[in-house]
């Protein structure tokens, strides 16, 4: 596997990198026409990509609402605890829920934020109901997204520096 450091990006792998994050389904014919090379450099460009580890991996995007899971619910926690083992239970307690989707350590006023999707408010209350009982926690504050106004996967690459 080759070192991300030691690959250096040029604007056909950006090209190719815009082109996959918006939809990796794409023909590899098609995907070479639209970055301006032909079909083997641009294959040996993405096998290059993936090993270097720019691309972690393709997935499929799913359509929450169709799959009843269509509320948003962004919890910000506080905790008194901040021991290293603290962390690694409320990590596996974390782990153990697919509802949880994004988990992050912040900076400022709250500790951690989490995001989830589930069906419903009573969903909610049993997710935030099997938290509390696995790790103690001195705060939690729950926000029901209204609307969805931007959501993406895609990552920004115009502040990419080789």
């Amino acid at each position: 596997m080759e070192n991300s450091r030691s690959v250096k990006l040029d604007a056909f792998d950006l090209k190719i990198l815009e082109r996959l994050q918006k939809d990796a389904t794409l023909p590899l014919e098609e995907l070479a026409e639209h970055v301006g090379i032909s079909s083997s450099p641009c294959w040996r460009r993405i096998r290059r990509l993936e090993q270097a580890g720019f691309i972690s991996r393709r997935v499929t995007l799913l359509d929450r609402k169709k799959l009843n899971v269509g509320v948003t619910v962004f919890i910000a926690v506080r905790t008194n605890q901040h021991s290293s083992e603290w962390l690694t239970s409320f990590k596996e307690a974390v782990k153990d829920m697919p509802e949880i989707v994004d988990f992050y350590r912040m900076s400022g006023t709250i500790d951690y934020l989490l995001k989830a999707y589930l069906p419903d408010i009573e969903s909610y209350d049993a997710l935030y109901q099997k938290l509390i009982s696995r790790v103690q926690l001195s705060d939690v504050t729950s926000m029901f997204a209204m609307e969805e106004i931007k959501s993406t996967t895609e990552i920004p690459l115009t502040f990419y520096k080789p």
